[in-house]
């Protein structure tokens, strides 16, 4: 039997055998995990923009790994929908038509609502105290970046309280497939010095506050859509 293995399988007195995983194993499964993290992280800070050439010896030299646990990291990545295998060829960064887009935020018009609506009832005064000072800090900033990291903070704060076992991490993979056109959106509607997305976040903290579930829930809809209607007019953002 080799040295080296995925699986040692040692046999029992009564016939039996167990199967444990071996060191090796285990390792490159976390080198996989701690690849695929930074690499998501990168891509939702913009620093790999969709279509862009995600090369595996790149990945390896930078992490100090063999490419088993980058294709491992890669396999990750594209169960999220983040990066686009094709066999024998590489991988890529996901882009989105407008047309995907438009559903993703259609989807996201009806379910995060009703995410918000779970989570509210056990959301702390500290945490809404934390809702209102994140609100603050996104109207005063002037940063696109620095606006999508509290943007992002803000709202999934407001729906961490949720207890649920699937519609919390859908609405996260949706804000991670959607991010890069997001960025996208935030820069036009400061342009253009649109603050409704402002006025979106005070008056869902104030529903919140309150316990009004209807209004935030109303609110938060028409927030998502307004989103998704801007970047209907803006189809150029989805040209490569």
């Amino acid at each position: 039997m080799a040295s080296v293995e995925a699986i040692r399988v040692s046999a029992l007195q009564n016939g039996e055998v167990t199967t444990r995983p071996s060191t090796d194993a285990t390792a490159r499964n976390g080198a996989g995990a701690r690849i695929a993290a930074e690499l998501r992280q990168a891509i939702l800070d913009g620093h790999y923009v969709p279509g862009a050439r995600v090369r595996q010896e790149d990945l390896a030299d930078r992490h100090g790994a063999s490419r088993l646990p980058v294709r491992e990291a890669l396999r990750m990545l594209e169960s999220e929908g983040l990066v686009t295998l094709v066999a024998n060829t590489g991988a890529w960064v996901s882009q989105l038509s407008l047309a995907e887009c438009q559903e993703m935020y259609q989807i996201r018009e009806r379910i995060e609502p009703l995410l918000l609506r779970y989570s509210i009832p056990n959301l702390a005064p500290a945490d809404i105290d934390r809702l209102e000072r994140l609100a603050e800090a996104m109207e005063r900033s002037s940063d696109v970046e620095q606006f999508l990291s509290l943007d992002r903070e803000f709202h999934l704060t407001s729906y961490a309280a949720a207890e649920t076992s699937l519609l919390g991490d859908t609405v996260e993979q949706l804000w991670n497939r959607t991010q890069h056109y997001r960025r996208a959106f935030t820069r036009v509607f400061r342009s253009e010095g649109d603050l409704s997305a402002h006025y979106d976040h005070h008056l869902m903290v104030h529903a919140i506050r309150r316990d009004d579930l209807d209004e935030a829930e109303r609110v938060l809809h028409g927030h998502i859509r307004r989103t998704r209607l801007e970047l209907v007019r803006h189809p150029d953002v989805f040209e490569n």
